[in-house]
């Protein structure tokens, strides 16, 4: 079976990304998005295994002190981190694996996975930004300044990355992402790996 390639995705907070990912999944087959943990307590509607792996922060310490985690990070004072075995596991059964990280998380995968394709997506202005950031309707201008503030930050950080996806026409964005995905699966390592069997009867 072919080893599945590891997608690290990254932006700003009201960039799109968690939508874009979601609409991934559900048009693209063989592809997952791994569950982070976090110490954070779940919000409405939210469910433990689903949505994150909802932790206490003493096992948090624990499982960096063991070497749990592909990455770990502290955002808007609560901890979340990717889990090395989980996302192992799913890479050798075969499928794709996608992290929503910061840039901060895809700095420490890519020192232990360098070879993973890394996917910054950008709003299409400063105003949209700010538009989507004020539109959740759920934080204070405060909130929503510092939000704004920690994403203009996170943006300086598009050079880090090998792709680059502005969404601003959500289903364009959507293709490009999907595009991706699809070029990295015909390069030559990830074909031969995938029909070994087939060039081995086409070159007899």
């Amino acid at each position: 079976m072919a080893t599945g390639t590891l997608y690290i995705v990254a932006a700003p907070s009201g960039a799109g990304k968690t939508s874009l990912v979601k609409s991934l999944v559900e048009t693209t087959s063989d592809v997952v998005v791994s569950i982070s943990h976090t110490t954070r307590p779940p919000r409405p509607g939210e469910q433990d295994g689903v949505h994150y792996h909802f932790i206490t922060l003493p096992s948090f310490e624990t499982m960096i002190a063991q070497g749990a985690f592909l990455e770990h990070a502290q955002v808007f004072g609560n901890r979340y981190g990717t889990s090395r075995a989980a996302v192992l596991a799913k890479l050798q059964a075969g499928l794709d694996v996608i992290l929503e990280i910061d840039w901060q998380g895809a700095q420490q995968v890519r020192k232990q996975l360098p070879d993973s394709p890394s996917i910054f997506i950008l709003p299409p202005s400063r105003d949209a930004l700010r538009q989507r950031l004020a539109g959740r309707g759920q934080d204070s201008p405060e909130v929503i300044e510092r939000r704004m503030a920690a994403a203009l930050d996170e943006l300086s950080h598009y050079v880090e990355f090998d792709y680059l996806v502005i969404n601003d026409q959500f289903e364009t964005a959507l293709t490009e992402l999907s595009a991706i995905i699809i070029a990295q699966r015909q390069r030559r390592t990830a074909q031969l790996e995938r029909h070994l069997e087939l060039f081995h009867i086409l070159l007899s």
